[in-house]
């Protein structure tokens, strides 16, 4: 009976921790920071790409040809790339990221892309390719048929396209022939936190949240980077564990992220703005040109003379000027607020953006202001 309500108590304070945590803007070490050591590692290959029908490389691509003769000499045949006038096969590049921990047998998702003058990968088979690492040791081994969500068909000097033809992808294409040990211990037998986003204030919470939670040794060596030395006696995956599931509020960093050419504006809504008196006011010029053909009269002209058929360009000029938006705030008015009261003022996002860029020339608002 004690055991039973001891572990209702456990599971009630847990519960109300991660309530807690929640409400309070509060997420995981694990969503902050990952363990040094355990990341993923690019994987890269060359192939060939068959079975295409028609649309592979052509005969002036003398990799392909010396690739598929290489493939045909596997076999037994002994050909000369003379012989080879085949457009059904391309050579391409194939890409996977090999995850942390994976064990051989599992399978991953590869990339195939073309480096010929293939014109469509649709419909096509990748022969087996082995994937390198960084150390030219081979880890993966692809294969199978592609997915293309493109296609390109040429008849009588018409083309019709959609999307990315030279491009597929293979879901599960390879298995791992190799495991990568990931050393995540250091040698004192401490481990390293390496925080997906830098920043002084995160790496001081961190620490402090980390000691009292674990009460562990913990050491922010700089804002990226911190150092906890787990309990003696205490297993290191045990430690991982219980590291990743401790709760801090981030710190998060005052950005005004703009794409002029897509019109998006994405920004915190509790940045804080200056004092400031903005007027914006657009001017629309229209020119509209019409031709008219001075005709001379007569039916017969003599050639020798000057008098000859003109073209005459009219042009007419017209300025129309939107009404003038005015916008007055306070000291210490939020970013939201500004860009709710411009959009009562009907102005368009592009208009905003341009007042938002104007604002940090000024040096009215207190945010990094990033432009895409």
């Amino acid at each position: 009976m004690r055991i039973l309500s001891l572990a209702i108590t456990c599971f009630v304070m847990f519960y109300c921790a991660t309530v807690y945590a929640s409400g309070s803007g509060a997420v995981r070490v694990k969503d902050l920071a990952r363990v040094d050591g355990v990341r993923e590692n690019a994987l890269v290959g060359y192939g060939i790409v068959v079975g295409l029908a028609g649309s592979g490389d052509s005969s002036r691509s003398l990799a392909t040809l010396q690739s598929v003769k290489n493939t045909l000499e596997s076999f037994g045949l002994i050909l000369s790339t003379d012989d080879i006038k085949s457009k059904n096969a391309a050579a391409v590049i194939v890409t996977a990221d090999l995850p942390a921990f994976a064990q051989p047998g599992d399978k991953l998702d590869v990339h195939v892309s073309s480096i010929g003058d293939a014109r469509s990968l649709t419909g096509g088979t990748l022969y087996m390719t082995p994937l390198k690492g960084a150390n030219s040791k081979v880890y993966a081994l692809a294969q199978g048929n592609l997915a293309v969500g493109g296609f390109k068909f040429e008849a009588n000097q018409s083309v019709l396209q959609r999307n990315h033809p030279t491009v597929g992808f293979i879901p599960q294409g390879a298995t791992v022939e190799r495991e990568i040990k990931n050393q995540f211990v250091n040698d004192d037998g401490t481990l390293s936190l390496v925080l997906k986003h830098p920043d002084f204030v995160t790496a001081d919470r961190i620490v402090k949240a980390l000691s009292k939670a674990t009460g562990f040794d913990v050491t922010a060596l700089h804002a990226g980077k911190i150092v906890v030395t787990p309990s003696e006696g205490m297993s290191v995956i045990s430690a991982i564990a219980l590291i990743q599931q401790a709760w801090v509020v981030p710190e998060v960093a005052s950005k005004v992220v703009i794409n002029e050419r897509t019109g998006t504006l994405v920004s915190g809504a509790n940045i804080r703005i200056g004092g400031v008196v903005i007027s914006h006011g657009s001017i629309e010029l229209t020119i509209d040109t019409d031709f008219y053909v001075s005709q001379p009269n007569g039916v017969l002209i003599n050639p020798s003379s000057r008098i000859q058929t003109t073209v005459t360009p009219t042009s007419e000029v017209t300025v129309s000027e939107d009404h003038e938006a005015l916008y007055q705030n306070a000291q210490g008015t939020s970013i939201a607020e500004l860009i709710s009261a411009l959009k009562k003022l009907k102005l368009s996002t592009r208009d905003i953006i341009s007042i938002l860029q104007a604002l940090k020339k000024s040096g009215a608002l207190h945010a990094e202001l990033v432009v895409q």
